[in-house]
């Protein structure tokens, strides 16, 4: 049937407005959720529509440990920072009058080529890229992987 007014207008005097039992009608348990709550129901929703991933789960996520991460460190920083390192006791000198630095006591894990070596260095690290094992030996420095 199609009504012609509000059926708020239609049941105006009466104790329950058409909600049936008064006590359905009262407290926030019977309103159903705000905003978007429930969307999970309606396949219509515009919530939906615009996001097709909306329902189930997709794809996966990798445990952290089995994550490696790699903190890089360049050649050029090296260069600069090397009788900075050995002024505060990071990097030390062997009986050649080398310097030797160990990248891991800075926080790197990897040395990368970008930049020149004008001084020969020892490096020590866990990973080298192989440009960067040849500039160091270019240099007359040794590159030590770290195990």
């Amino acid at each position: 049937m199609i009504r012609k007014g509000k059926k708020i207008n239609k049941m105006r005097g009466s104790r329950s407005n058409g909600g049936g039992s008064v006590k359905r009608r009262r407290g926030a348990g019977n309103k159903g959720g705000k905003g978007k709550a429930g969307a999970g129901k309606h396949h219509w929703s515009t919530t939906v529509i615009e996001n097709r991933y909306y329902f189930g789960k997709h794809g996966f996520k990798r445990p952290q440990k089995t994550i490696h991460r790699s903190y890089p460190v360049n050649l050029n920083f090296l260069n600069d920072k090397a009788e900075e390192f050995l002024e505060k006791g990071i990097a030390t000198k062997d009986e050649d009058d080398v310097i030797v630095i160990d990248v891991t006591d800075l926080g790197y894990n990897k040395v990368l080529a970008t930049g020149s070596l004008d001084i020969p260095l020892v490096v020590k690290s866990p990973a080298f890229s192989e440009a960067a094992i040849e500039k160091i030996e270019e240099a007359g420095g040794e590159a030590v992987e770290l195990f």
